[in-house]
């Protein structure tokens, strides 16, 4: 055999050993294309955005109930005392705006899969306010003079100069479950979220009409005013686009609810200019109740880590 026959020979086994060690790997050792992580979109990662919300809030009608008592004096004489209370219903328009928003969270895909889960914690300042002006509530009551047994039945109005209400900021925590593209992925997902609510009565006066005769029981206009934070839910759906795998666009859709919240409201009241030079001592006491839904569109630039 030639040196050169000898070459061609071994060559010959080296091909057919490559062949043959490639024919013999494992049939799964290369994955289908559709278990490759989309180009775009990491595997998993945590992320932070920042951006901004337009908000349409719906502040519905709420129910009112006020309570007002009352101890008439002359000079240092208790001549009478009375009380008038009713419930009452105020609607207030909707209301939008727009927000700063930043957002958080993780998302991970599912192993071999174009399918992921992951949960985003998202914080917006609203500042949505609905107002009413001269809101009307509707009372009956009666009174007695002193050393009397007959209480004299009346009716009147406790009117609200401005009666306002506003959702200030709200707090979500929204677990989704999503499929992922190329260089992107659509979620949706469900849940709480927290909400800042406040209501305003401002100018606050009690009036009665007694005998024909319209009365200012409380004097001078009062405000009253209270606040707190409520529990709610909300749902999400939303789409995402890579730039590239560390930052992404994140566009979403958002409505949610608050739980009922009712706010308490007292305060004392002396009012020196009574009918034929009475002083009227007493109190303003009351709460409203009611829901608020909001609608959010979001928009964020989002960093992946």
């Amino acid at each position: 055999m030639t040196k050169i026959t000898f070459v061609f020979a071994v060559a010959g086994l080296i091909a057919a050993g490559d062949v043959a060690c490639v024919n013999a790997q494992p049939a799964n050792s290369f994955a289908r294309p559709s278990e490759w992580p989309a180009s775009g979109v990491p595997g998993a990662a945590f992320f932070l955005g920042l951006g901004g919300s337009y908000n349409a809030a719906n502040f519905g009608t709420q129910g009112v109930y006020a309570v007002g008592t009352s101890n008439v004096f002359q000079g240092s004489t208790l001549t009478s005392s009375g009380s008038a209370a009713g419930p009452a219903s105020v609607f207030l328009d909707p209301a939008s705006t727009l927000a700063f928003s930043v957002q958080g969270g993780y998302f991970q895909k599912f192993f071999h899969s174009d399918w992921l889960w992951g949960a985003k914690f998202s914080y917006s300042y609203l500042g949505a306010t609905s107002t009413v002006r001269n809101a009307l509530l509707p009372q009956a009551g009666s009174f007695t003079a002193t050393g009397s047994t007959t209480a004299v039945p009346f009716t009147g109005n406790a009117v609200v100069g401005s009666y306002r209400t506003s959702i200030i900021q709200q707090i979500a925590l929204i677990p989704f479950i999503g499929h992922s593209f190329e260089k992107s992925y659509v979620y949706l997902g469900v849940g709480p979220t927290l909400s800042q609510v406040r209501t305003d009565l401002n100018g606050l006066i009690g009036f009665a009409d007694i005998n024909g005769t319209r009365t200012d029981v409380s004097g001078a206009p009062v405000n009253l005013s209270s606040s707190g934070w409520v529990y709610g839910g909300a749902a999400t759906v939303g789409a995402t686009y890579f730039f590239d795998r560390s930052w992404f666009l994140d566009a979403s859709y958002t409505i949610a609810t608050t739980a009922n919240h009712t706010a308490n409201y007292s305060s004392p009241f002396t009012n020196p200019n009574g009918s034929n030079g009475s002083t009227i001592v007493g109190t303003l006491v009351g709460n409203s109740s009611g829901t608020v839904i909001t609608q959010a569109v979001t928009v964020t630039i989002n960093r992946a880590f």
